[in-house]
């Protein structure tokens, strides 16, 4: 069972990106993801999660209206399309499924576990 965060690199203000989650292992047909982001001395959190139960999706208000949560489920993957970016997009990002009991839908403050290894985001000015 495994999540591969995949797509970041260097970016200039208000520029785009689109990260890739791929799921091995495990369907995403049964598990919500979540995309969160570590920055530089600052804690985890949650920007974005797309449910498996009714497709919906939330977002932080730091990044709604900028940021797309989406799901191919052919391909196993949920992704995250980037726009506008901002220097204080910078962080390195993960996905993660929400630890039991929460499984397949978006909740305010459920856990997330620690995902796989991230991607690293940089927005220069």
């Amino acid at each position: 069972v495994q999540l591969q965060a995949s797509g970041g690199g260097l970016v200039q203000l208000g520029g785009s990106l689109r990260l890739s989650c791929e799921a091995s292992g495990f369907s995403l047909d049964y598990y919500a993801i979540g995309w969160l982001r570590q920055a530089p001395g600052k804690e985890r959190e949650e920007i974005s999660c797309i449910s498996s139960y009714d497709g919906s999706t939330t977002y932080a208000n730091s990044v709604k209206s900028r940021f797309t949560i989406s799901k191919d489920r052919a391909k196993n993957t949920v992704y995250l399309q980037m726009n506008s970016l901002k220097p204080e997009d910078t962080a390195v990002y993960y996905c993660a499924t929400p630890r039991p009991p929460y499984r397949d839908q978006c909740s305010d403050g459920i856990p997330f576990g620690s995902g796989g290894q991230g991607t690293l985001v940089t927005v220069s000015s």
